[in-house]
């Protein structure tokens, strides 16, 4: 008996709606590209290249438009003798320093069997050897460090390379950094020296508006569906969704992959509506789900708490309103309670994630303070709540009080 069948009837090419999916035009992006373009433009003639910071919020088409670009530039430069480019890339997310950043770097450029350490040199040791190793390789050299945020303000590396020629550490070599990062106060952040070399010339890229995203989905169907497999509002609704969301052309397009799995697991014959706000439901209880994954137990007594206050609804609240919430939950759990200002502290955390909003209160004199609330829907929080909580009953009972409130 076969387990395993082939399902074709929704899909052409289900890779275009991929992260990894390069296509052969970007797509609402026009005027970023002519900027980054002519950032780019020293490479193709012959100068030492810009540095480039690009900052925008996830989604938004910073890593496509520079894999795009790459590409093509690396294709060009075959016409001229004399340029010789080498592209390194590198993503930060796993690593949290300069240091950490070198040694992937060394490593990334040495034969198999001549990695370093990661640990045990003091770092300037490691620039040194990275200075090496980029000398070794000459003529022009791009480093694209993505999600570059995520070193956090141990930056002394985004200061060294981009003036390594200028500082006698590279001869021959003329080195070029792209930060990318999702993290608009990163820029900030950054010691004055590092913002006057890193970012040398900075491109933003704004969130997408529901029309922009609506046109990235159409080229992709083209590729990715089979024709009339889409029912008519479906576009539309995947990008009101995601513009109202975040802007992100990947939520948009993970959106409909997911509609259309569901589609084809019902058997269905196109895509609806319905498959749509069903795979909106589904992502929401990942995405609060993946958040949860980097909470501790004092983090999910928090989130719990915000989620029964909204059962009854008493949302938006006060941290001062929430914390009795919480003491209970925590007594319930056998655990030990934090401070209030502890329970502030978790719950600017799950804000961060995108899990809470929260809305300033100017009082005037009673002081400045934040109402929080849900920011994702109720259901897909106390789902998300029952696989990582051991508290049946009181969630059981929140279920309850949100039946009787309809909420939810």
């Amino acid at each position: 008996m076969r387990r395993f069948e082939r399902k074709q009837n929704i899909f052409r090419n289900k890779d275009a709606l991929g992260e990894s999916y390069q296509p052969e035009r970007i797509e609402e992006r026009d005027e970023e590209i002519e900027e980054y373009m002519n950032a780019l433009q020293p490479v193709i003639d012959g100068w030492e290249p810009n540095n480039i910071f690009l900052y925008g919020n996830t989604g938004v088409g910073k890593t496509a438009v520079t894999d795009y670009l790459l590409d093509r530039l690396q294709d060009d430069v075959a016409a001229y003798d004399d340029i010789d480019l080498s592209i390194i890339s590198l993503n930060c997310k796993t690593l949290n320093s300069s240091y950490q950043v070198a040694v992937e770097l060394v490593n990334e450029l040495r034969p198999s069997g001549g990695e370093i350490s990661t640990t045990g040199y003091p770092q300037q040791t490691v620039f040194k050897k990275l200075y090496q190793e980029l000398e070794a390789i000459g003529g022009t050299i791009l480093i694209v460090l993505d999600e570059v945020d995520s070193i956090g303000d141990r930056d002394e590396l985004l200061y060294e390379l981009p003036r390594a020629r200028a500082n006698g550490n590279l001869d021959s070599a003329k080195v070029g950094v792209i930060g990318i990062s999702n993290d608009f106060k990163f820029r900030d952040q950054l010691d004055p020296r590092v913002q006057d070399t890193l970012c040398e010339r900075e491109l933003q890229f704004p969130p997408y508006d529901a029309t922009e995203l609506k046109n990235i989905l159409e080229s992709r169907v083209e590729v990715a569906v089979t024709d009339g497999s889409t029912d008519t509002g479906v576009l539309q609704l995947c990008a009101a969704l995601a513009a109202r969301d975040s802007g992100s052309a990947r939520q948009a397009l993970d959106l409909l992959r997911l509609g259309g799995e569901i589609a084809e697991n019902r058997e269905a014959e196109m895509i609806k509506e319905g498959h749509i706000e069903d795979a909106r439901s589904q992502l929401e209880q990942e995405r609060v789900e993946e958040g949860m994954r980097e909470l501790t137990t004092h983090g999910r007594l928090a989130l719990l708490a915000v989620i029964s206050k909204a059962a009854k609804e008493e949302t938006p609240c006060r941290t001062r309103d929430l914390y009795e919430e919480y003491r209970s939950l925590c007594e319930s759990s056998e655990t030990d309670a934090l401070g209030q200002r502890s329970l502030h502290n978790h719950l600017s955390d799950l804000r961060m994630l995108g899990i809470l909003s929260a809305h300033e209160n100017r009082s005037g004199s009673r002081g400045n303070y934040y109402n929080y609330e849900l920011d994702v829907p109720f259901t897909s929080a106390i789902e998300a709540m029952s696989d990582v909580l051991h508290l049946t009953t009181e969630i059981d009972t929140i279920r309850d009080i949100a039946a009787m409130n309809s909420v939810g």
